[in-house]
């Protein structure tokens, strides 16, 4: 049986340090402390700050829900909750290519899912993001203008901005593509494609991951083909709850500081944003975030001091946050599940097969 994980408190300290020391950077060569005079906290200025806080939890609640329906209820309220947290958590103290979802099926043993059933779940759960993602992203690039979207003309960080974002949504669409003929139409299919193109000598060393990606495409398949309508539906409106109300925070800051900004445009831009920071080799983003926000959201405000105050904000309501929480629930989930809990789970799925 494998040692639980063990949690260091580095892994909080490097992705803090790295952002701490943009901001710092970035407010060191481009904030004017005459700024603070520009900005009056008044009601509307802090009630859109509470209704970014309330979109954030909107995001939350739509994991949540999402975890709920994944598992058929069997997870409580609660249990979904600190999932959810520990996803986030993880997420922000590793490369974002990596993300929560390698330790998810962790965090779901951990709460009395078998392992096996949390691992098709995670892979759903990577099919669902990924789903969103392909189907939303070309109808914003269709509503909004294509220039108003990345804005800036022809500048250098426009160009590099505009080929990152294709070339990471292309390998999205064909991640998308893989999982969906992988998980719905032609998994052994699929598993043996996979299997044939990791023989040859280059690819070699991934051959047993693309193995184990293969046999859980085959067990996710059969669990997802015998899902009902209402089934797809839930798991999908929570899909989309999450990651509309994750990008709506920005919209929420940007109406407390900068009323007069394009809504759609600062909607529209945050799939931009988080398409690009899917590539992020920083933990969570760290840094580049931060970075990518003042720049490319810098030709609506006007005032990069005003870019700064915001992506300052946006960061703590949307990473730092689960940082902190995620230091006080890590000690206890990264522990080895308690065998009543995992034995009365697989006890309940052997009377489902019966």
């Amino acid at each position: 049986m494998s040692k639980p994980a063990k949690f260091g408190m580095w892994r909080v300290f490097v992705p803090v340090i790295i952002g701490l020391c943009v901001v710092a950077w970035l407010f060191k060569g481009e904030f004017n402390p005459d700024v603070w005079s520009m900005i009056h906290f008044d009601t509307r200025v802090v009630l859109c700050i509470v209704l970014a806080w309330i979109f954030m939890a909107g995001r939350d609640f739509g994991l949540t829900w999402r975890f709920r329906a994944l598992t058929d209820r069997r997870l409580t309220w609660w249990q979904a909750v600190r999932v959810n947290f520990m996803c986030e958590f993880t997420s922000a103290i590793t490369p974002s290519a990596v993300g929560g979802s390698s330790l998810g099926m962790v965090f779901m043993h951990h709460e009395g899912i078998d392992l096996g059933r949390a691992t098709t779940l995670m892979l759903t759960t990577l099919f669902l993001d990924e789903l969103f993602f392909v189907v939303a992203c070309p109808i914003v690039v269709a509503v909004i203008p294509y220039d108003m979207l990345f804005g800036f003309g022809g500048s250098s960080f426009v160009i590099g901005l505009k080929l990152v974002f294709w070339i990471v949504y292309a390998a999205i669409f064909l991640w998308t593509l893989v999982l969906f003929t992988g998980i719905l139409v032609w998994p052994y299919g699929m598993k043996r494609c996979l299997v044939w193109i990791f023989k040859f000598r280059p690819l070699r060393r991934w051959q047993s991951a693309v193995m184990a990606l293969g046999d859980n495409m085959v067990a996710t398949s059969k669990d997802l083909r015998t899902r009902s309508v209402r089934w797809w539906f839930d798991a999908f409106a929570a899909t989309a709850l999450t990651w509309s109300s994750r990008y709506l925070v920005v919209n929420a800051l940007f109406w407390g500081f900068v009323p007069g900004a394009d809504q759609l445009v600062v909607f529209g831009r945050q799939f931009v944003v988080w398409v690009v920071l899917m590539v992020s080799p920083t933990p969570g983003g760290s840094g580049v975030s931060e970075w990518l926000f003042t720049e490319y959201y810098g030709d609506l405000l006007h005032n990069t001091s005003i870019a700064l105050v915001i992506a300052l904000f946006w960061r703590i309501i949307t990473y730092y946050v689960y940082l902190v929480v995620g230091v006080f629930l890590a000690p206890s989930m990264f522990r080895a599940p308690k065998k009543s809990t995992v034995n009365k789970e697989n006890n309940k799925n052997n009377n489902d097969i019966k």
